[in-house]
């Protein structure tokens, strides 16, 4: 299986389609997204390590690691996958639109946190530094756990593989720049003034 083709198959690809839209059409909110109990089961992993919650098993897409899985260990792409697993079953609880959506990154979002009329912009500046100067996987699943919470109480979705990618690179600091470079990038976009338009005659 393909990167590509196990990303495919995370539960959130399951139930949603790719213009971010529920695949059901009919039937109440309920009947389209997540069954309630896989939610639960996915909330079970936050703050756990990969391989540890016995009802996140059915979710994991990622391939097996053999070496690490005979030392009784997971690869930290497993590990990257669990978290935002557990993240996403918190994100999507109780709402009745879809919160993963492709090619919204975790900068992104947070600019629509910063712009809601329900947040105050410099509190959304502080923990977003918070989490931005995060440097273990660790810290940066807690901090991103208060951020998925304030998302998820303005509807605002967030893509779910890019956010398990930007973890698995947290890893290791040369990726880890790279990641905070797009995310800073994305966020602080509200710093920048529209083009000049050309001169008038």
């Amino acid at each position: 299986m393909t990167e590509e083709d196990h990303t495919r198959q995370r539960i959130w690809h399951r139930y949603i389609a790719a213009d971010g839209t529920w695949r059901r059409t009919s039937g109440s909110p309920a009947d389209k997204r997540p069954p309630g109990e896989d939610l639960a089961a996915l909330r079970k992993g936050l703050g756990r390590p990969a391989g540890t919650v016995l009802e996140m098993f059915a979710f994991y897409t990622c391939p097996i690691d053999d070496f690490a899985a005979r030392r009784g260990e997971v690869s930290l792409a497993q590990e990257a996958e669990h978290m935002a697993l557990a993240l996403y079953g918190l994100h999507q609880q109780s709402q009745d639109r879809p919160m993963h959506r492709d090619a919204v990154g975790l900068g992104r979002a947070m600019l629509e946190l910063r712009r809601h009329d329900r947040t105050s912009e410099a509190a959304v500046d502080g923990r977003f530094q918070q989490t931005f100067s995060a440097t273990s996987t660790q810290a940066l699943q807690l901090r991103l756990r208060g951020l998925i919470t304030q998302l998820r109480d303005i509807k605002q979705p967030l893509d779910y593989n890019q956010l398990a990618n930007d973890i698995l690179h947290w890893n290791r600091p040369a990726s880890r720049t790279r990641v905070r470079r797009r995310w800073g990038l994305d966020y602080y976009a509200w710093t920048q003034k529209p083009a000049a338009g050309p001169p008038r005659p």
